[in-house]
């Protein structure tokens, strides 16, 4: 199964080039799983002739670079944002499984019409989850890594998700689609070493196997 990756951009002002990035660890932790991990360039002209050519049948969004319209964004990619969006067009228009890390998990919230507002404490932290009443069908986490400035309060979750798990503070720490195969998580399972159980066992669950939903 071949996944398209996000990538982040970077601005390399030397050469004068805005550069598509990718930690090699997320093609390490597919590769383990048995997915095949295929960059997905920002700025293409069409998304699903792409996709379609290259044989894609999942999305992963990661990481980096804050959502263009936020205020005071760090490190912005208008390409960025644009590709994420076509290729979650096209992903819900033929009911792909998708999985958004971190700003992936913002930019899913964002594109379906939910709010993201600044968190102080979630920067190169861990800390424990809370696993919500009613999801009876999540993997039950209970410590993972952080690396974001935005988070998403309760009331700020776009309608059709549903929240998972939540941090300390009450911020969304995982969520599903009600009706999609698509699921966000705010942690990083590429960063963890070595890569837990939990995390190989959620992607073989969405990317796998369907997404049991209630």
């Amino acid at each position: 199964m071949r996944i398209g990756v996000t990538q982040r951009v970077e601005v390399v002002e030397s050469y004068g080039e805005r550069r598509d990035c990718l930690d090699q660890q997320w093609a390490v932790f597919l590769e383990g799983l048995g997915l095949s991990a295929v960059p997905v360039p920002n700025g293409l002209a069409r998304p699903d002739a792409w996709m379609d050519a290259l044989g894609i049948s999942g999305l992963l969004l990661t990481g980096g670079n804050d959502l263009s319209s936020l205020p005071d964004a760090g490190k912005p990619a208008p390409e960025r944002d644009q590709t994420e969006a076509a290729l979650l067009s096209v992903a819900k228009e033929r009911g792909m499984p998708v999985i958004g890390v971190c700003r992936g998990m913002q930019m899913i919230n964002h594109w379906l019409g939910g709010q993201l507002v600044p968190v102080e404490g979630h920067t190169a932290v861990r800390h424990d989850l809370k696993l919500l009443p009613g999801a009876v069908d999540f993997i039950d986490f209970r410590d993972v890594n952080s690396f974001h400035d935005w988070g998403i309060h309760p009331d700020g979750l776009a309608s059709g998700l549903t929240a998972r798990c939540e941090a300390p503070d009450g911020t969304i720490e995982a969520y599903t689609h009600d009706t999609l195969p698509w699921i966000g998580i705010m942690w990083h399972p590429e960063r963890e070493t070595p890569f837990t159980g939990p995390d190989q066992q959620l992607f073989l669950q969405v990317f796998r196997e369907p997404l049991c939903r209630h």
